[in-house]
């Protein structure tokens, strides 16, 4: 109980980071939430296997706290000398996991970002101990359901933090919110007020093309050679398809592929906006290069992630209406096909949900769980415990839902889930504030530009990144636990309401 009391605590803090402009206040805020953290993490893995070695060795302890720390200072005195520097900074370190043991399982851990987020809360407060820290002017206001974005994500925060005092699966819910969600506040925060020019935005897509074709050329030489980095579940399940999936230096193939995904719709954006030149042809070409390197993954969940990315795009540059007539005659068609092909083609549900790796069950598990308790549900983390026992019985061989408003209504009950809904309207709201002055498929002129906002075809990649990252988690879930879902909407939001006066400016 004392463990979800502090993480209350840390959880307020970052919600006053999220809703705090630039100043001593929300640097503090950060500082509390990044403190707390490790010790919550130790306080619940206390009596595990890499906490017991190192409270044994104190030298090793001794050693690694230096380093760390030395390492967080170093980060810090970089970003604090060229803060623009931070998003770079995270934006590198996104897609790098590095294995470790938590719980008595095997965990892959966004440690190089953690020390990028702590280098950053030490610059913060290094500039509000000297003073530097700027009120933000934002050029324009936001108003509407847009206006509720910042204290929805706060809630969202908060929220799963008070479900840790009925948790079934405390412990879970714990690391959670200690390894994703706070940390990923505290990035929203210090790159929500990022002030964004036409350079900067060149090299943040320079930084994700380049990375996703070195993780594209580590996935190609996977799938030559037919042998994978890690993971022993993707190798064993390779033994046995006739297809060869590849993770490159990412742990899970639909990861990588949800990865790959987000940078080819952001060249996409870039592509469909740039004049005809010989940078449109390089575009097109790094395109293909990554969407090979996406066959590869046969993430299905990705593919269809990034369908939706494009077809985000293109309703943006060209027509909405037609996107939303294709959208309109594939539903009725696929009404139609299931309305009088019910009777010739005999469906399987259980080769579906064989084909979609227990999927189906999960999903049907998750409303059953949500019916049991629907106003609070069954706490944070609490999915594959709530499963095993209410469900599907002990020897369930898959129990982590893969469908994040399943497992939101499951794990928090109605109210989790109504702000999850109106988050997700908010930051819509957000993120295509001003779009009809801009955007030629909404109706406005083809080299439309709004000087209050930011470049259309950079907001236009935050919106489609962001659809597919949501379409992805529909499929495989990971959406505020996944630090990109937070990076989107923290520059598609400072894009569309600039600060031009702020600390990271």
């Amino acid at each position: 109980m004392i463990e979800a009391l502090v993480a209350i605590v840390a959880a307020c803090a970052v919600a006053v980071a999220i809703l705090d402009g630039p100043s001593t206040r929300r640097s503090i805020a950060m500082a509390v939430a990044a403190i707390l953290v490790p010790v919550l993490i130790a306080g619940d893995q206390w009596h595990s296997g890499p906490i017991t070695e190192l409270r044994n060795s104190p030298g090793l302890l001794a050693v690694a706290l230096v380093c760390g720390l030395g390492l967080v200072g170093f980060l810090a005195w970089v970003i604090d000398r060229w803060p623009v520097i931070f998003p770079v900074l995270v934006l590198v370190a996104l897609p790098f996991r590095i294995p470790l043991n938590v719980g008595g399982e095997d965990a892959n851990l966004l440690v190089p970002l953690y020390l990028v987020i702590g280098g950053g809360v030490l610059a913060s407060l290094l500039r509000a101990r000297r003073g530097d820290q700027l009120p933000a002017t934002p050029t324009v206001l936001p108003t509407g359901m847009a206006r509720w974005m910042k204290p929805l994500l706060a809630a969202s925060v908060v929220i799963y933090a008070l479900g840790l005092l009925y948790s079934d699966d405390r412990s879970t819910g714990l690391q959670n919110l200690c390894f994703f969600l706070i940390p990923f506040g505290v990035i929203f925060a210090l790159m929500a007020e990022v002030e964004w020019t036409r350079q900067r935005l060149r090299i943040l897509l320079g930084v994700v093309v380049g990375l996703a074709l070195a993780c594209a050329l580590v996935g190609f030489v996977e799938y030559a050679t037919r042998d994978l980095l890690w993971n022993q579940v993707v190798i064993r399940s390779n033994d046995f398809h006739v297809y060869f999936r590849v993770n490159s230096l990412f742990w899970d193939p639909n990861v990588y592929g949800r990865y790959l995904a987000l940078a080819i719709t952001m060249v996409a954006a870039a592509l469909l906006w740039a004049k005809p030149n010989r940078n449109s042809v390089i575009l097109a070409v790094i395109s293909g290069v990554l969407w090979l390197a996406l066959v590869t993954t046969y993430s299905q969940s990705s593919f269809i992630a990034l369908i939706a990315g494009l077809a985000t795009l293109i309703a943006l540059r060209w027509s909405l209406k037609w996107v939303l007539a294709g959208i309109a005659a594939l539903a009725v068609g696929v009404i139609l096909f299931g309305t009088f092909a019910g009777g010739l083609v005999k469906l399987d549900l259980g080769a579906i949900n064989k084909q979609t790796s227990g999927r189906a069950n999960l999903v049907e598990g998750g409303f059953d769980l949500f019916e049991a308790r629907p106003v609070y549900g069954y706490g944070p983390g609490a999915f594959s415990v709530a499963f095993k026992q209410e469900v599907a019985g002990p020897n369930a061989p898959v129990t982590e839902s893969h469908t994040e408003p399943i497992t939101v209504a499951a794990e928090q009950g109605v109210v989790g889930l109504a702000v999850y809904l109106a988050l997700i309207v908010s930051i819509f709201a957000a993120l295509m504030a001003g779009f009809r002055s801009v955007m030629p498929g909404l109706g406005a002129a083809s080299r439309s530009y709004d000087p209050d906002r930011g470049p259309p075809a950079a907001r236009a990649a935050m919106l489609a990144a962001f659809v597919a990252v949501l379409v992805h988690t529909l499929t495989y879930a990971g959406f505020l636990d996944d630090p990109v879902t937070w990076v989107l909407i923290a520059i598609g939001y400072s894009l569309a309401f600039p600060c031009r006066a702020s600390s990271a400016a």
